[in-house]
């Protein structure tokens, strides 16, 4: 079990910025694939962004927003720059042996951008 506490949603206003954070326990993160998930109202889950050696990002929010690790805290994060109101949503942390990463999930944290 890798227990996933994600922090740092919130509401922001179009064309502002948030950086979520994500710690994990149990096993270190460096072993594993991290990344984030989204799911918005009335829609399936969906992949946003994940790190091992090399990081990999949707097309939607490539060039917007940045995923990075520090494993000496075994966390993640990702900075959100210029959002949009189309990432509103719940966004969750995972991770797992394979990309991407499934294995293990946080609870969410809320991310809403008004417009």
């Amino acid at each position: 079990q890798v227990p996933l506490v994600e922090s740092g949603g919130g509401l922001v206003q179009a064309g502002g910025s948030l950086r979520l954070s994500c710690a994990a326990s149990g096993r270190t993160s460096s072993d594993y694939y991290m990344g984030w998930f989204r799911r918005a109202p009335g829609k399936e889950r969906e992949f946003v962004a994940a790190i091992r050696l090399n990081k990999y990002y949707a097309s939607s929010v490539e060039g917007r927003f940045t995923i990075s690790r520090d494993n000496t805290k075994n966390t993640v994060y990702l900075q959100m720059n210029i959002l949009k109101p189309e990432d509103t949503a719940v966004y969750y942390c995972a991770s797992g042996s394979t990309y991407p990463p499934r294995e293990y999930w946080g609870q969410g944290t809320q991310v809403t951008v008004s417009s």
